[in-house]
């Protein structure tokens, strides 16, 4: 069966459509080279399941951010997600955590999502973290923001061996008969609860589909790759050496040898010494390897 896939489909009978993910190398990509505690690992993987199936309401070029915020230990765990399906995430947080009851994880816990196109303006919304799960937050935050009935199911396994994260979206499409709709979507919200986390690691869209709606007319579109990308490289964090004043990085690359960023997300290290600086602050720095 293929993994990192994006399904969408539709219930021709019913004015519902849904989404479909099974992320299984791009979450692993995200998490390996880290040394994330395994509720900080779970937390990831709902919410790079989350923010894919998020991206597929995209109907413009941009990108979402889906954040969990605290005051608590966990200060934040982010993920990030384009239109072409690219995703990158990372965590932040104090000491050992021993919670992992979900509505215990958060102190003063907030929801934000952020929503930025290419073009236009950026959308924010921001609900509480005071539901008992993730899908239930976001559920609130559909309601909140769009007020369309939506169905949230978020699963994720790890073990020693391996990873997965999947989930599942519903969400009523405007009707003339709307009582006649919530009557169907709420039939369709329960059937799509009965999913475990081990029939979406095990089985293919298809089979999941079959699974849950076999008496129902669903038409399912092609799926989209989903693959993660952090984006970063030395040519951009030559960019970012532009703002900092040339004397100060050369007294670092005195001091220390070499001006060193690293990237929070893949944790990639990029040196620059003073030759690089030089180049940089003249306009002339080209990264290793690209063409000149």
């Amino acid at each position: 069966m293929a993994m990192d896939q994006l399904h969408r489909y539709l219930f021709r009978d019913a004015d519902v459509r849904g989404e479909l993910v099974q992320l299984q190398q791009s979450f692993d990509e995200m998490i390996k080279d880290h040394d994330y505690p395994q509720i900080i690992k779970q937390l990831l993987g709902e919410l790079v399941a989350a923010t894919t199936l998020m991206t597929a309401t995209l109907k413009f070029e941009g990108d979402i951010a889906v954040q969990l915020q605290s005051e608590g230990q966990i200060k934040y765990v982010v993920v990030n997600g384009t239109e072409k399906q690219k995703v990158r995430g990372i965590a932040r947080w104090d000491g050992e955590i021993t919670e992992t009851a979900f509505d215990k994880l958060f102190a003063n816990g907030i929801l934000v999502i952020t929503i930025t196109p290419k073009q236009g303006e950026r959308y924010q919304g921001i609900v509480a973290l005071d539901k008992s799960t993730l899908a239930e937050c976001l559920e609130a935050y559909f309601q909140q923001s769009e007020q369309l009935p939506t169905k949230v199911v978020l699963h994720t396994q790890i073990t020693q061996n391996s990873v997965f994260a999947g989930g599942m979206l519903l969400q009523a499409l405007p009707a003339s008969d709307k009582d006649q709709q919530l009557l169907q979507f709420e039939h369709l919200s329960q059937l799509t609860d009965t999913i475990s986390a081990q029939e979406l690691a095990e089985l293919s869209a298809e089979d999941v589909l079959y699974r849950l709606y076999h008496q129902e007319d669903v038409e399912l579109y092609p799926a989209q790759d989903v693959e993660y990308n952090c984006g970063c490289s030395k040519q951009r964090s030559a960019n970012a050496l532009t703002s900092v004043d040339k004397s100060e990085l050369l007294d670092i690359v005195a001091t220390q040898g070499a001006v060193v960023m690293n990237c929070q997300y893949c944790n990639a290290r990029y040196e620059f010494d003073a030759v690089d600086i030089e180049a940089i602050h003249s306009g002339q720095y080209q990264e290793p390897g690209q063409p000149q």
